[in-house]
């Protein structure tokens, strides 16, 4: 019997609607073409750290040399609840046998790389890691993460399969 590898996966990039405007953001590629071949095991930091959808936007906010998880609006800091969150999760995926992950780009707790890093003044600065996807990274540093988009490219593409399916 073939058994398919698991891959945790942000859960609007499948279809779930948990984005902060209630939507989500399926990607046609990652559902119908590799979702033949694996299991995917849906996260999402925001609602599962007790969020609803639709909410507030976020972003990553530098203050005091700290990145905080801020509401874009009323300033709520979401950092404390993020992190515990992404520590307790991370813990749980460490005993589901994951392959690899996919993580939402630009996300403030999915995002991998060059998220916006809002200062105290000026333009953003591309230069931050989402929360979850930060503490994935120093959890499972040798998992294979891609974010979204890059499988389509055939070169990426090859070498994020080599590598879930090694």
């Amino acid at each position: 019997m073939h058994t398919r590898i698991r891959l945790g996966i942000s859960a609007c990039l499948v279809g779930e609607p948990v984005r902060f405007d209630g939507g989500h953001k399926r990607d046609p590629f990652l559902v119908e073409s590799l979702g033949q071949f694996v299991e995917w095991v849906p996260v999402c930091p925001e609602v599962e750290s007790g969020l609803d959808a639709p909410r507030e936007s976020m972003r990553l906010v530098q203050a005091d040399g700290r990145i905080r998880l801020m509401t874009h609006k009323t300033a709520q800091d979401h950092t404390t609840r993020m992190r515990g969150y992404a520590r307790r999760r991370v813990e749980e995926l460490s005993d589901g046998e994951l392959s690899g992950f996919v993580l939402k780009k630009d996300s403030p707790t999915c995002g991998l790389e060059r998220v916006k890093v809002y200062g105290t003044a000026g333009m953003p600065v591309k230069s931050g890691r989402g929360l979850f996807a930060a503490a994935l990274v120093t959890r499972f540093p040798l998992l294979p993460i891609e974010e979204e988009g890059r499988p389509n490219d055939p070169r990426l593409r090859e070498n994020f399969d080599e590598r879930i399916f090694a």
